[in-house]
């Protein structure tokens, strides 16, 4: 995974990640089988607009899933738990964020999530 940051625009505000970048093969992995003190937050990236859906199988712990178009706009957010099925969005997109929901990442977490 490499390093890499990334501005988005959310609600009004100017919103900048850290995120590791996850190739072909770490797609596959996102934050399965990790701990719950992982706090990496991950960025796949399509390329192109795709509509597919994800699970949090074998993951143990709340995150937050950004779905991005190919400007960085915010298509949809949610906040998911471990074990569902299916996660899908209303509508394509080219990029998925997925931040893990610890103490490190408090503070940007509160900027997504409603009160």
């Amino acid at each position: 995974m490499k390093d890499r940051e990334l501005c988005f625009k959310y609600k009004g505000k100017e919103l900048k990640l850290n995120l590791k970048e996850c190739n072909f093969f770490e797609r596959f992995r996102g934050l399965m089988f990790r701990k719950k003190s992982f706090s990496d937050c991950l960025l796949f990236d399509f390329k192109k607009p795709v509509l597919w859906s994800i699970h949090s199988f074998f993951v143990n712990f709340d995150f937050i899933a950004i779905w991005l178009d190919d400007k960085n706009n915010v298509i949809e957010t949610k906040k998911v738990k471990p074990f569902i099925f299916r996660i899908k969005p209303k509508q394509k997109f080219s990029k998925l964020v997925e931040i893990p929901m610890t103490k490190q990442n408090k503070n940007m977490i509160q900027n997504l999530v409603e009160k």
